[in-house]
């Protein structure tokens, strides 16, 4: 089963859930790339990425064609630690942890909310709330 398949089993309840673990993660950064979001939703990521140099990470994350990778610690350079501390400390890990597990989740959950290979347009309201991102995420 692949990454993205955990996502979706993790989203709908299935096999991969695990109250307090990947689950609520995968939550926090769909909740991280919403409408309205502090951070600016994806578009706010993507100019923090652009901002440390890896713009062309994260614009493969959205355009066609193979992932880059990101490492943990380009992802603490981008986030920020503070970010990191905070997802750490809601969610009982340690910063390189949610480094770890960020590094692996958020290419997958980009990549999947931009089949059309770009961002979406902010007058038609962009991926809109967490609902509307997480019916992304439902089997069609």
């Amino acid at each position: 089963m692949g990454l993205l398949d955990s996502v979706v089993g993790m989203l709908s309840g299935g096999p991969s859930a695990q109250p307090g673990g990947q689950t609520d993660l995968v939550h926090s950064v769909l909740a991280m790339l919403a409408e309205g979001n502090q951070g600016g939703g994806l578009s706010g990521l993507v100019a923090r990425f652009q901002q440390g140099g890896l713009g062309d990470v994260v614009h493969s994350w959205i355009g066609p064609g193979q992932n880059l990778p990101i490492s943990a610690d380009q992802l603490q350079q981008v986030l920020g630690s503070d970010a990191l501390a905070g997802l750490a400390a809601k969610f009982g890990l340690s910063p390189g942890d949610v480094s770890g597990q960020l590094s692996h989740l958020l290419p997958q959950i980009v990549d999947h909310l931009t089949p059309q290979g770009r961002l979406p347009d902010a007058a038609d309201g962009g991926f809109g709330d967490l609902g509307a991102i997480l019916a992304r995420f439902q089997p069609r």
